[in-house]
């Protein structure tokens, strides 16, 4: 129903209880607002999402695939209100998409002290380098109705660096899922890294990447910069401290 969706007050505040209570908890750390909502006047949400941390049901709040100028407005809302902002960001990160953590965020981090986490570390897969001979059978890639993903992943381009990139991966001594991981580890103003898995030792893999990350040295990175070549330019009048 209409009450059901979107960041108006009556669903943040009875979406979160009712999520609570499935999970069992009395508070979780964070609560996000999944995608922004066009039809809920901002302020409307920032109360709302300041009450849950007022409350007690959420430490601090975030948002999720938000704009930096719609990130600001909240922000600006809860300074002027005496409210709380939102601390964190949940985008999209990985050596193929970087233009909204690199670039569009830059001055947040400094400004409002805003942390991520980040989605999709391995591109749908392609950084696992698991395409780079073609789509293995069972590879979501290869069902029926995803055509559209398939088409949108395996780009001629990416897999060619992601084959370069699985030298590095051996010379390093790890996979190029590890690689992509500690890659994105190793950016300071990412705070944490949303992993996937379908079987328990991708599990083990992803978090060894905690280790990779340690081993790339200021030389490998410049490498892994030269093969993907896509490194967003700052944004204007602001400096990366």
């Amino acid at each position: 129903g209409p009450n059901d969706v979107g960041l108006s007050r009556k669903h943040v505040i009875e979406g979160t209880k009712a999520a609570l209570r499935r999970l069992k908890m009395d508070v979780v750390d964070l609560v996000y607002c999944h995608r922004p909502d066009p039809e809920t006047p901002m302020e409307e949400t920032v109360r709302a999402m300041s009450h849950l941390v007022d409350r007690g049901y959420a430490f601090y709040w975030g948002t999720s695939e938000w704009t930096a100028e719609q990130i600001r407005h909240a922000a600006g809302i809860a300074e002027r209100k005496n409210l709380i902002p939102p601390t964190m960001e949940q985008p999209q990160y990985n050596m193929f998409h970087r233009e909204k953590v690199e670039r569009e965020f830059a001055p947040l981090y400094d400004d409002l002290g805003l942390g991520t986490t980040t989605w999709s570390p391995l591109a749908s897969g392609v950084l696992t380098g698991k395409y780079n001979d073609g789509i293995p059978d069972d590879s979501r890639l290869a069902t029926e109705g995803y055509e559209w993903l398939r088409e949108a992943v395996l780009q001629t381009d990416r897999l060619e660096k992601v084959r370069a990139l699985t030298e590095i991966a051996e010379e390093v001594d790890c996979t190029t899922a590890q690689l992509a991981l500690a890659w994105c580890l190793q950016n300071p103003n990412v705070s944490s890294v949303i992993t996937g898995a379908t079987k328990p030792h991708q599990v083990e893999e992803n978090m060894q990447a905690l280790d990779v990350a340690n081993r790339l040295t200021p030389e490998t990175m410049d490498r892994i910069e030269d093969i993907l070549d896509n490194r967003p330019t700052p944004p204007k009048n602001w400096r990366n401290h």
